[in-house]
């Protein structure tokens, strides 16, 4: 099990290395993490939503994503309430105190889940959550040491040298766990090094001398892998200024399902930013408006940092300009929330861009979608197909039609789109028509070949597996899995 010093230090991250290292050797391995929060989820194949971190470490297995290996995911939807799904569905929102009033019964699901996975696989890389050393929630914990002593899991720090102080970091949050949990302690790992590790060298014989736990792996910072990573870091990761493509994706305060725009990042020819306001943005010739857990919240957001005019503007000049699921929804003639689901009940006035009105309601759409879609930007000339999945709570409807407009709503010349799909540009055909769509407005050549997004991320998994194998005790880490 993997537990770390905090957040954002990279242990999900090394999870999924250690993952796709005994995968390879043809071990028979699932991930773990008993309750994830975060904004970022997946569909999987059977309708439920899970987290995003997992979704990747099942790739790295190998495995097609089951909810399983992410019993409990927490979306914050406020500042002091989160959405809680259990077991793939939501179960409503919560503060932190009625949420952890209902601490057993999670601590049942989690269990249940994780013996479930055992009896299937060989071995079960766990991820823990923020820090062990909360000393505030070590009583309710269900995800870190109280996990790790259910399963019996060698547990291994992780810490983030980068922001500095990593051994005071790793010292007092190994004083901080419970007593009874220290000998669960096996080691630990130093992440986003940078230099000459011979440097770091007397400074992990000195600390072998204050602790019991050695050193397995000292990690260097890579920047030619690309991977999943927590929410903020990853939306920083996306950033390339490399193509002639400009797209700019508006960085919400409650930007969901980042990893849409992983595939763009990806292009050669795409230069990717997340503006958070108007006068961030730069050359633009393509402007997407992401998910949000509070599209309502969002939208006055945008209404309240100038982003309407500049949008409206963009319009104009037909700059191409796309809404996925919340940002679907904001697009549209009005968002209604008449029983608070998002928030407080009432309306909002959209930006009016397309035909359309989304109600919220209580039933959360969860579903994998694929269909062919024949019209611009996605399509140029010939039906493309389009795989993804959808997660939302409100429907929406074409004024004019009188129809459900739920997957996805154009102008006539395709510079206005909104759709419910995410994962959309994981479609190689279609991800490749859409940049060439806007190369074309812009008066550049299309480039028409598409280039495998699913084979670039086997390679990424593969050099993440290689980087840490190359800086760490294998030898070691692979005896506390028993081989």
């Amino acid at each position: 099990m993997f537990q770390g010093t905090g957040s954002g230090v990279g242990k999900s991250i090394v999870a999924a290395a250690m993952c796709r290292i005994l995968a390879k050797r043809g071990v028979s391995v699932a991930p773990f993490k008993a309750q994830n929060m975060a904004l970022n989820s997946f569909v999987t194949h059977d309708g439920l939503e899970m987290g995003r971190a997992q979704v990747f470490q099942a790739e790295a297995c190998g495995l097609k994503p089951d909810v399983r290996m992410n019993p409990v995911l927490l979306k914050p939807s406020a500042d002091s309430k989160s959405q809680v799904i259990l077991m793939g569905r939501p179960k409503g929102h919560y503060s932190a105190r009625n949420y952890y009033k209902n601490h057993e019964h999670h601590l049942a699901v989690a269990r249940e889940a994780y013996d479930s996975l055992a009896r299937e696989y060989d071995v079960i890389v766990l991820e823990g959550a923020g820090s062990p050393a909360e000393i505030n929630l070590q009583k309710t914990d269900l995800v870190n040491m109280a996990m790790a002593e259910y399963s019996q899991a060698r547990v291994i720090l992780v810490g983030d040298i980068d922001r500095g102080g990593v051994f005071a970091w790793l010292k007092g949050t190994y004083d901080l766990v419970q007593k009874h949990h220290k000998p669960l302690i096996s080691g630990y790992i130093i992440n986003k090094f940078r230099g000459d590790v011979t440097l770091l060298e007397p400074g992990i014989r000195q600390f072998e001398a204050i602790t019991p736990m050695p050193c397995l792996g000292v990690l260097p910072w890579f920047n030619e892998i690309t991977v999943d990573q927590e929410d903020g870091v990853f939306v920083q990761a996306l950033n390339s200024t490399k193509g002639q493509v400009n797209i700019a994706v508006i960085h919400l305060p409650r930007i969901s399902n980042f990893t849409d725009f992983a595939p763009l990042a990806f292009e050669e020819d795409v230069a990717l930013s997340f503006p958070r306001l108007p006068e961030q943005l730069g050359k633009c010739d393509c402007l997407i408006i992401p998910g949000t857990k509070a599209t309502r919240d969002d939208l006055h957001f945008l209404k309240e940092n100038g982003w309407l005019d500049k949008i409206h503007s963009m319009a104009r000049n037909q700059v191409v300009i796309l809404g996925i699921c919340g940002g679907y929804q904001m697009l549209g003639i009005e968002v209604r929330d008449p029983n608070g689901i998002e928030g407080a009940p009432g309306a909002s006035k959209g930006l009016g861009l397309l035909p359309v009105i989304t109600e919220m309601e209580g039933k959360k759409k969860l579903s994998q979608t694929a269909t062919y879609l024949t019209c611009p930007p996605f399509s140029l000339g010939t039906p493309v197909k389009a795989e993804g999945y959808e997660i939302h709570m409100g429907s929406t409807w074409h004024t004019s039609r009188g129809e459900n407009s739920s997957l996805i709503c154009t102008n006539e010349n395709g510079t206005i789109v909104g759709t419910y799909l995410h994962g959309i540009f994981e479609n190689d055909e279609l991800r490749r028509n859409f940049i060439d769509f806007i190369r074309t407005k812009k008066g550049l050549k299309p480039v028409k070949k598409a280039r495998s997004y699913k084979l670039f991320r086997k390679k990424q998994l593969d050099k993440l597996a290689e980087w840490m194998e190359k800086s760490c005790n294998m030898q070691k880490l692979l005896e506390l899995v028993g081989l």
